[in-house]
């Protein structure tokens, strides 16, 4: 049995090392895709006699306290954190804190 193992060249199994061209090329294909982008001040829960007594300038209470850093999502995936800015008088968010590829990968199992 011993007989029968045999040693394998391990670029039999990587094929052809690919040229910077083609990685490039390879992300290239993938930069038009579309993906949602979600940041989340606050969360809360009411009932439907209180929404539907909601109206301009009413207050809702969120879970979070004000100077929290708020959550960024991308497709429903917690990817950081950060904060609200001002920029040209519209509102943005200044990430602080991005989630490690390590959690990432995690968050996909």
């Amino acid at each position: 049995m011993a007989d029968e193992v045999k040693n394998l060249d391990v670029q039999e199994f990587q094929g052809e090392a690919q040229s910077p061209q083609v990685s490039q090329r390879d992300i290239n294909f993938i930069l038009d895709v579309p993906l949602e982008l979600t940041v989340v001040i606050g969360r809360t829960k009411i009932l439907v006699q209180e929404l539907l007594q909601l109206g301009q300038g009413s207050v809702i209470a969120l879970e979070k306290l004000a100077g929290e850093p708020m959550e960024v999502y991308v497709n429903e995936r917690l990817i950081g954190r950060g904060e609200v800015v001002v920029v040209n008088e519209k509102f943005g968010i200044r990430l602080t804190d991005i989630i490690s590829p390590t959690e990432r990968v995690r968050q996909l199992r």
